[in-house]
């Protein structure tokens, strides 16, 4: 099954990925990937979808699914390196990965956070995305 990075959000200040099921009236009911948790989270809570999210590159903006993309062409099968990993190790792999990732602008501190997302969503999802046109098509047979 396709993942689809709409909804699946990062929530500031809480470890993990979160899967969006409903809107509730203070925000966002939401389901932990890793522990299925659901709860409930008000919508100054800081809450972002993985689809929303670029990283800085020479060229522009790079979208996360297509950063993601470039590192399981370089990665094959094995997870990425965890975020406790040596600051040049992250940096190795995103040189190879995206050659014209913004060093001035892509820190290792977003690295971190992008491998983790790889590796959470590689283990409780799946590294093959939904395209807008995949998505508008199935909104269309849910209306």
């Amino acid at each position: 099954m396709k993942t689809d990075l709409a909804k699946i959000l990062s929530i500031r200040g809480q470890h993990g990925l979160f899967n969006y099921i409903a809107a509730s009236r203070s925000g966002a009911i939401v389901e932990s990937l890793e522990d299925h948790k659901r709860s409930n989270f008000s919508a100054s809570a800081g809450i972002t979808t993985l689809a929303d999210i670029a990283i800085y590159t020479e060229e522009g903006e790079m979208k996360l699914h297509e950063v993601f993309g470039k590192m399981h062409e370089v990665l094959g099968e094995e997870n990425a390196p965890g975020s406790k990993a040596p600051e040049a190790e992250l940096k190795a792999l995103f040189a190879k990965a995206i050659p014209s990732y913004d060093e001035n602008r892509f820190y290792v501190s977003h690295m971190k956070k992008v491998v983790d997302w790889y590796n959470t969503l590689k283990q409780y999802a799946s590294l093959d995305f939904l395209t807008d046109e995949e998505r508008e098509a199935q909104a269309a047979q849910e209306a």
